[in-house]
């Protein structure tokens, strides 16, 4: 029974959230600010995380980047939960280390598709582990151990920027549109748009180049999509 921690200071939307998910057998942990949320995270290690963003103390957003920051609690997915529906809390949101993005009002039923997309791909993703590595030289992405070193240096990436490079990297050479990617990576219920793969190509990047200089390991094809390049960077 997969466990889900709901962190969320409005006690009616709290209730609506844990009574979906009560409905369709998952274990519920709540948390009402950030801080708990992050004791909770740490020692009860939840399956997926839905945080609010508008919390009292520690916020959803700095509460988002404490978790990516922390072994413990780094691969865990967060559906970040908002009325600030703007593009650029979105982005930022996606930037810090969130999953995916709903905004309120809400359908449930949206909310719980969201939960089983995440659930699954987190899944399979699990699956998956017993690959190997992937060994580029500079680059090695340990399967088994869930990380990716870069010139001996770990990168601290978010789980899906975890998933997005090993996917890429397991064909290097073939170029795959944004669409292909979202569907493969964040799952074909996603409703978010090609912008979501844009952010964590960039923050891919941005991660590489603060190592080793270069962060051109994944190349843009123009107009179609991304590919990990057949010569790596020197």
């Amino acid at each position: 029974m997969p466990t889900v921690l709901v962190v969320e200071d409005d006690d009616h939307i709290l209730e609506l959230i844990k009574f979906h998910l009560e409905k369709e057998s998952y274990r519920v942990l709540t948390a009402a600010d950030g801080e708990q949320a992050l004791a909770l995270a740490r020692q009860q290690r939840p399956d997926l995380i839905i945080l609010d963003i508008m919390l009292p103390g520690l916020d959803g957003l700095s509460t988002c980047r404490r978790l990516r920051q922390e072994q413990a609690t780094a691969a865990i997915p967060v559906i970040m939960v908002s009325a600030r529906g703007e593009e650029l809390d979105k982005v930022l949101g996606l930037e810090i280390g969130a999953d995916d993005y709903v905004t309120k009002p809400f359908s449930p039923r949206e909310l719980m598709a969201r939960v089983r997309a995440r659930l699954r791909s987190r899944g399979e993703g699990d699956a998956r582990t017993g690959q190997g590595r992937l060994d580029f030289g500079r680059l090695v992405i340990d399967q088994e151990r869930y990380q990716v070193l870069l010139d001996g240096q770990r990168l601290e990436l978010t789980p899906k920027e975890f998933e997005l490079l090993r996917f890429l990297a397991a064909e290097p050479g073939r170029v795959f549109s944004r669409d292909y990617l979202l569907e493969k990576i964040w799952g074909y219920d996603y409703t978010g748009d090609s912008r979501t793969v844009d952010v964590h190509i960039r923050h891919l990047r941005q991660k590489m180049e603060q190592v080793a200089g270069n962060g051109q390991f994944i190349e843009t094809v123009r107009g179609v999509g991304y590919r990990f390049s057949e010569r790596l960077p020197q």
